[in-house]
């Protein structure tokens, strides 16, 4: 093999320098490549770490009954079929503004399903009160000493109502989370009754603070609706598979045909991802990509099939092998061109003088292929 022969020097022995050569460049490559197609922000959507959502992407992009995109600009809000598609918000870093709100307020109005997930940040209450809805984050943090996870401040909320969006649900493991003060909303999902508000460090000490609170609800805004979780924990890698986060963000899309993860006010996508979202949504750069990959199939192909060539004649006697090929192996033996004239006359003693003339001056003549006489 080529990688054998490279490797080894003379007499068998490894040429170490080149294997260290080759071992950096593997690495190189990897660490371009891993750099390329992943993130590490967090609730990332290509951030395989425990704070990422990879998991929820992947989950969405595998589910055969809908159709995912990344939604890196609100422009893309416009291109969607709204009242066939859920859009999720999770934790956004930027507050949306101006023209940004117009569009998700375009979307939601003609039938689009928008599911903010915030528990902290501002910009998430921001994009609510601009949108109008009634559903507000509290901010503060929610703890449970009796039903809980790993701890109070992880609470299982346990108090499931019975609507479409919460069929499949049991429960929901939170993490960090806070409560969503709903208004005149529809409460989805809420805590046991030993719910309570507080900084991690307070201690319970007063039993009348103990009771149900809301982290999750759904209300109707024009023709469309908004969904506001306050947890955005839900999503993450490491709290997905925990009962039943994943079936609740599931249901939240179970009769919507498309799925959309707008990371417009979020974290940069990996420079891999954002080249192949950018070809999944022009078809110009689809039909370019296909014909040259097509091109480049075709001259490796070409490539394989001449060395296939090359190495049968390679094993052929030398009486069954091509004329040119046997006269071509005189070039470079060091013969003289008279040498290289008597040797050609007597394994082709049918040949002319001229014919033999010929191809010893084009076997001499530098960067000469050959002669058209054979």
């Amino acid at each position: 093999m080529s990688w054998h022969r490279d490797v080894l020097g003379g007499g068998g022995a490894i040429d170490w320098p080149r294997v260290l050569l080759l071992a950096v460049g593997v690495s190189v490559l990897i660490t371009l490549g891993t750099v390329g197609v992943t993130s590490s922000s967090s609730f990332g959507l290509y951030n395989p770490s425990w704070d990422g959502t990879s998991e929820f992407r992947k989950a969405a992009n595998d589910d055969p009954t809908v159709e995912s995109h990344l939604l890196r600009e609100t422009t893309e809000y416009a291109e969607l079929p709204a009242n066939e598609t859920v859009a999720f918000v999770i934790s956004p870093d930027k507050q949306y503004k101006n023209e940004d709100i117009k569009r998700i307020r375009e979307f939601v109005t003609n039938g689009g399903t928008l599911v903010v997930l915030e528990n902290f940040g501002e910009p998430g209450n921001a994009l609510l009160a601009d949108l109008g809805t009634e559903a507000r984050v509290d901010g503060r943090l929610l703890r449970d000493e009796r039903h809980h996870f790993r701890g109070p401040t992880m609470p299982v909320a346990t108090d499931i109502e019975n609507h479409t969006l919460t069929s499949s649900v049991d429960r929901v493991t939170l993490n960090y989370g806070t409560v969503v003060n709903p208004g005149e909303a529809t409460v989805l999902v809420a805590t046991s009754d030993f719910g309570y508000l507080g900084p991690e460090e307070d201690d319970l000490d007063e039993q009348d603070e103990l009771r149900s609170y809301p982290v999750a609800t759904v209300e109707n805004v024009s023709s469309g609706q908004v969904v506001v979780v306050g947890d955005p924990s839900l999503t993450i890698n490491t709290m997905y598979d925990e009962p039943d986060n994943a079936a609740f963000v599931g249901g939240l899309y179970a009769d919507a045909d498309y799925v959309v993860f707008d990371r417009s006010h979020g974290a940069s996508v990996p420079p891999l991802a954002s080249m192949l979202h950018l070809i999944r949504n022009s078809a110009l750069l689809q039909l370019l990509v296909g014909s040259t990959g097509i091109g480049l199939v075709a001259v490796v192909s070409q490539a394989h099939v001449r060395d296939a060539v090359v190495a049968i004649r390679s094993r052929l006697p030398a009486r069954l092998q091509p004329a040119e090929s046997r006269v071509a192996g005189l070039a470079g033996t060091g013969l003289s061109d008279a040498e290289q004239a008597e040797y050609l006359r007597r394994r082709h003693p049918d040949w002319d003088e001229d014919r033999i003339q010929r191809i010893t001056t084009a076997l001499n003549t530098p960067r000469s292929e050959g002669t058209n006489d054979e």
